[in-house]
């Protein structure tokens, strides 16, 4: 544990850096170089641990917590050397003018980096500059995307699936669902993608084996929507009914009716709530433990719900609907919050990044990315794509990449005098950690950086 009464954290801060660079450079302030082989090729692996010490120790504390999740090995490193630790109390001691009242803890340091994070998020959605990537990941018709863990998943149109990285928007995996009928919706986690294709509930393991459900247990009418949380996912059906798959057995273990009419939209809660939405303009809630309907969430607007999201930080779902409303229940009192316009026209897609209590981003027919209050349904931002290309960074199949820039929107501007090609509608979106990734029915793929 470190302790102030040894030094300040200033003093080793500062002490550590100067050390380890006179490792990395020599005493006279010379490189030391070894001969290498030219057949010999060096990677980020053949560094040594002190040295990449050196490097973490010249990044502040959000890059640093980056680094820490990109691997097992840095993690080992930044705990190993306690840059984290000493970098919390750095920034302490800024803030409080005294450190030594305060003893560090995993805990207060995990919760202490989450909020910087988060505050970096919501800060850079609402204020910071706006750079879009924009490639083609489809032959036609790319409408749904899924982000997560630095990864992106995409398709519909073109029966198949593209995961994507999120940095560098390189294709990593391609799935094909050409044998299995059309492509609906679709969900992932770190080993498998859970995919509704046709009739059918499809899994394909990372590692390239494909499992279709048996036909007697995953055959159903007709599936409009379906959500995952591991073990189990959930399919909305055009007669109204929310069918409840496990991902191990492969067979059909629930059967709930919610409705008269089909489900169009699902969202799953981490204790084993399934909510719904309809195009009648109704949110019903249902518990699978009791395999009962427990509620349905009142509205004044009854056009029809077009998509669901739920916050298990907060306990609060988010619907948007076709005359442009955005609402927000409690799950917890199963009251309304609130309830607001923030587009002329249809709301297709809300989402906000995992465990961020602050921010929700929403988009639909007008083609405008808007940042909203969580907890207000206030409007704090509205962005659309400029025109010019700044860059083109690549130029393979499917990954003709090309860099614009992005503009925020004055409250009072008027939407019709913006061109269309800076603002095609928003079909699906998902939000990761200061980026959003955007499909729109076409061929491409559109992913937002917010840099604060």
């Amino acid at each position: 544990m470190l302790t102030s009464s040894v030094l300040s954290v200033d003093t080793f801060y500062i002490s550590f850096r100067r050390e380890a660079t006179m490792e990395f450079t020599g005493r006279g302030g010379h490189l030391l170089s070894k001969k290498r082989s030219s057949a010999t090729r060096t990677t980020i692996h053949s560094l040594d641990h002190d040295i990449l010490c050196v490097v973490f120790a010249f990044l502040d504390l959000f890059d640093l917590v980056r680094c820490s999740s990109v691997c097992k090995s840095w993690n080992a490193i930044i705990n190993r050397s306690k840059l984290l630790q000493v970098l919390y109390y750095k920034q302490l001691q800024e803030a409080t003018g005294d450190v030594s009242r305060h003893t560090f803890s995993g805990k207060s340091l995990k919760t202490y980096l989450e909020e910087t994070a988060m505050g970096h998020h919501r800060i850079s959605l609402q204020e910071g500059s706006i750079e879009i990537d924009q490639w083609k990941g489809h032959s036609f018709g790319v409408a749904q995307c899924r982000m997560k863990m630095g990864l992106v998943l995409t398709g519909v149109g073109d029966k198949v699936m593209r995961l994507w990285s999120s940095n560098s928007c390189k294709c990593l995996e391609e799935y094909s669902v050409a044998a299995m009928g059309r492509l609906i919706d679709f969900d992932f986690d770190e080993s498998k993608i859970v995919g509704l294709a046709g009739t059918r509930l499809c899994i394909w393991r990372r590692n390239g084996k494909r499992y279709i459900f048996p036909s007697l247990e995953g055959t159903f009418a007709k599936g409009f929507c379906m959500r995952y949380i591991d073990p189990e996912a959930v399919v909305g059906c055009e007669d109204g009914t929310a069918r409840v798959f496990d991902m191990y057995s492969r067979k059909c273990s629930q059967i709930i009716r919610l409705r008269s009419g089909p489900i169009t939209c699902l969202s799953l809660s981490d204790n084993r709530f399934v909510i719904s939405g309809s195009s009648i303009g109704s949110v019903k809630v249902a518990d699978l433990s009791s395999n009962q309907p427990i509620t349905s969430l009142r509205s004044i607007d009854s056009t029809g719900v077009r998509t669901l999201c739920f916050n298990p930080s907060s306990h609060l779902v988010y619907a948007g609907t076709s005359a442009g409303y955005t609402q927000c229940w409690d799950l917890r009192t199963m009251r309304s919050l609130w309830e607001y316009r923030v587009s002329p026209n249809v709301v297709y897609s809300i989402a906000h990044l995992h465990k961020d209590i602050s921010s929700l981003v929403v988009g639909g027919i007008d083609g405008v990315l808007r940042v909203l209050n969580q907890n207000t349904g206030e409007v704090l931002s509205s962005c659309i794509m400029e025109g010019n290309t700044l860059s083109n960074t690549s130029k393979t199949l499917f990954e003709d990449r090309e860099r614009r820039k992005g503009r925020r929107l004055p409250v009072d501007s008027h939407l019709d005098i913006i061109p269309r090609a800076s603002r095609p509608p928003i079909i699906c979106l998902a939000v990761g950690m200061k980026k959003v990734v955007t499909t729109h029915n076409d061929r491409y793929i559109r992913m937002w950086r917010f840099n604060k």
